[in-house]
Formats: structure tokens, C-alpha cells, sequence
């Protein structure tokens, strides 16, 4: 089988929805000023692909503890909806259209959270299972313990899509990943058809060296 994976910040989207979590975050009172600061910095040294993502991540993890999952993802769910679902380039819903009607498994491969991705996914009818993301552990009372379950970004993105792959019966070295970040070479690497999609300026010198694909999706 042959999948086509689609990473979900600004190529998916036309929107970097980590930015727009923190301002909805932010708006409702839930986060300092100071975070969203930090928040500020961290985009900027990932788009360089200069962010320790794992650190950053464990972090942020960190300070969910306790916090309930279901007020997570009911939180998430109301803010996909309002601010995020409209935000589908019209490009992407082609591409995923043409490679549903060849018979290609649809997958969301981001290093976002699931509460975000899920809903997203839900959207352009990817089902959850094929949904690879950021996931964080949950104890017995539905609460998060404070530490992830599986990351989803850098090269962990392509354990997880093994993973996935073995399991779906899919062959990554025919399938296809559409993505616009540096960051996510590893996977790009790993599948026989890489295109970059509103790629930054790191990933676009290294597409045009390896001859890879590249397009804008406005």
C-alpha cells in the first residue's frame, strides 16, 4: 500500500497553529505574558531548525501535570472549530483528493499535540488512526502525568510512521510526505516522493539540490 502523508503547520494549513494556541491560551487568561514571549523565540529558532525540540516539548509536558485530558480535548475541539478548520489550503484539500481517488492511504503527520490534530484531521476526513502526532501520557484518573507518550517531530516522526507503516501494511519508500520545514528532513529522507510545500529557506535549498518537488500553497 502506498500512503500519502501531510504535515499539518503551514502546509496543511495556512496557519502556524502553535503561535495561535498560545494567543487563544493567552485570550482566555490562561497563560502569562511572559510565555508567550518565550513562545515567540522558540518559533523563530524552529523555523532556523535551531529549537531542541525535545527539550522544549518534555517541557511544556511538564506543565500540563494534573491537568484533566478531557477538558483538553474538549478545549481543543471548540478552538479547531472557531479558529483553525477554515484555515485548510485550498491546495491541500486538492492534493489529498487526488491521491484518495488513487487509492492512497491519507495520513496527518504532525509534531503537534493529538487534541489538535484530530479535530484537524477530522475536517479533511482523515480517520484517527491515521493520524500521527505528539501524545501524552494519561494516568488511571484521566489526568496527564506531566511526561509525553510519543513524540512526533525530527526524527521521531519517522519512528512513529514505521511504526504506523508496519502496521498498515504501507511501503514509506513509495509513498509521498508533503512538508515545509526543515526540521522534518528526516522523514522527507525516509519516503520515495518528498514535496515541499511553502518550504523555509533551509529545506528550499536543500529540495532544489536533491531535485526534490517544491510548490506554494497560498
Amino acid at each position: 500500500m502506498i500512503a500519502a502523508l501531510f504535515d499539518m503547520d503551514n502546509t496543511l494549513l495556512r496557519a502556524d497553529t502553535g503561535m495561535m494556541w498560545t494567543r487563544f491560551l493567552y485570550a482566555r487568561g490562561e497563560l502569562p505574558a511572559r510565555m508567550v514571549a518565550k513562545a515567540i523565540y522558540w518559533s523563530a529558532l524552529y523555523k532556523l531548525a535551531l529549537l531542541d525540540m525535545d527539550e522544549v516539548v518534555t517541557r511544556l509536558v511538564r506543565e500540563l501535570e494534573g491537568d484533566s485530558e478531557a477538558d483538553m480535548i474538549a478545549k481543543c475541539d471548540a478552538w479547531v472549530a472557531r479558529d483553525v478548520a477554515a484555515l485548510v489550503a485550498p491546495a491541500a484539500r486538492v492534493a489529498i483528493e487526488h491521491h484518495r481517488a488513487a487509492g492512497h492511504t491519507i495520513v496527518l503527520a504532525t509534531g503537534s499535540t493529538v487534541y489538535a490534530a484530530r479535530p484537524v484531521a477530522r475536517g479533511v476526513g482523515i480517520a484517527a488512526e491515521h493520524v500521527l502526532a505528539t501524545e501524552l501520557e494519561v494516568d488511571a484518573t484521566g489526568s496527564f502525568t506531566g511526561k509525553p507518550r510519543a513524540l512526533c517531530f525530527g526524527r521521531h516522526k519517522v519512528t512513529l510512521a514505521e511504526k504506523w507503516a508496519t502496521r498498515e501494511g504501507v511501503d514509506l519508500a513509495q509513498s509521498y510526505f508533503y512538508s515545509d520545514s526543515y526540521n522534518d528532513l528526516p522523514m522527507l529522507e525516509r519516503v520515495g516522493t518528498a514535496i515541499a510545500v511553502n518550504p523555509d529557506a533551509r529545506l528550499l535549498r536543500h529540495a532544489r539540490k536533491r531535485g526534490w518537488q517544491t510548490t506554494r500553497w497560498a
